[in-house]
């Protein structure tokens, strides 16, 4: 069945973003109506050294672009700024991390209508509603503004109770680890945020150093202590997160934010992976509660996205009534193994 041109809203002139010439042009073919240029590496657009001296582009049939050729993808928000910018289709072939989350983080800042070309859809989180055609909305806000207002107000009490309850706890492990003398009290780690950003992570230590950097999903057993064997079991270890909660880098429920730089591995392995980037990171989640863990890209992925399409307040808490109760599991399995 042939797919329809997409049709342009009244007013809306659409700026393209993005990497790909042919993408490019598939885009400006589907699109029918107007538009006000595109942004993008400039070299394979334009010829010789003039900024304004451009390659043409495909018109689709009609005028395609007003102004061509408008920026390279680093002045994309001066281009947002300077044109009034309200809506913009993405292009990317093969851009880098920064490029891609760059362009999606300024659509989001400057609340402008995000589309893209359905051959692209693998890596974006894409609005399943009132798509007729080639040209797809990119859902760059999955959740209404009563959604993210209850689940902040819950990330806020939940955190705060919890570091005020536990905060006995918090000395004790602290002088557990010191006086076991194998390195600092906390592990940092660069782990990824929304739209590609990256954030600092910290948990209690539960392995010995090493020496080149803690990178990895798997480690030697040699490394392992008893006290961090305890932490581990007991969900202890992941305390320190409860500030990053507080403050907003994190959720209490949210895909888990996996190591950035194992991230291109996880992109190999699961073509949707990108998708995760759209909604803050949690503290547990869907794919916790089901034991899907990054040894199992795709699979993990998929309850990700799960989560992000059904994500409401009465959902979070059944997934954290969820995660406690596996929690008194492990430590009464804990206490069943050291009492035989």
């Amino acid at each position: 069945m042939a797919i329809s041109r997409a049709s342009s809203v009244r007013g809306e002139r659409p700026i393209v973003v993005g990497d790909d010439p042919a993408g490019i042009e598939r885009i400006a073919e589907a699109y029918d109506g107007p538009m006000l240029g595109y942004v993008a590496p400039p070299t394979p657009y334009r010829s010789g050294d003039d900024p304004t001296e451009q390659e043409p582009i495909a018109d689709g049939g009609s005028v395609a672009f007003e102004h061509g050729y408008v920026g390279g993808l680093s002045r994309f928000e001066d281009v947002v700024e300077e044109h009034s910018v309200d809506s913009a289709i993405l292009a990317f072939e093969e851009a880098d991390r920064a490029e891609f989350f760059g362009a999606l983080h300024t659509c989001y800042e400057h609340g402008i209508d995000t589309k893209t070309h359905i051959d692209h859809v693998d890596s974006l989180l894409v609005d399943s509603t009132g798509n007729d055609g080639p040209i797809v909305g990119i859902d760059l806000e999955p959740w209404d503004a009563q959604d993210r207002l209850f689940k902040r107000l819950f990330d806020v009490a939940f955190a705060g109770t919890a570091l005020l309850v536990l905060a006995p706890v918090i000395v004790l492990i602290a002088l557990a680890i010191k006086l076991e003398g194998h390195g600092p009290i906390l592990f940092s780690q660069s782990r990824t945020y929304r739209f590609g950003d990256t954030f600092t992570v910290h948990k209690f230590r539960t392995l010995k150093p090493e020496p080149e950097g803690e990178v990895g999903t798997v480690f030697d057993d040699d490394r392992r202590t008893p006290l961090g064997d305890l932490l581990r079991t007991t969900h202890l270890d992941e305390i320190p997160q409860l500030w990053s909660i507080l403050v907003g880098d994190m959720s209490v429920v949210g895909p888990r934010p996996a190591q950035t730089d194992l991230e291109a591995g996880f992109e190999d392995e699961a073509a949707t992976w990108k998708r995760r980037w759209f909604v803050k990171p949690g503290l547990t989640g869907l794919a916790q509660i089901h034991d899907a863990t990054s040894q199992e890209p795709s699979l993990k992925i998929d309850y990700d996205v799960e989560y992000i399409r059904k994500q409401s307040f009465w959902f979070d808490l059944k997934i954290v009534v969820r995660q406690l109760w596996q929690v008194a599991r492990d430590v009464m399995a804990l206490g069943d193994d050291r009492s035989d």
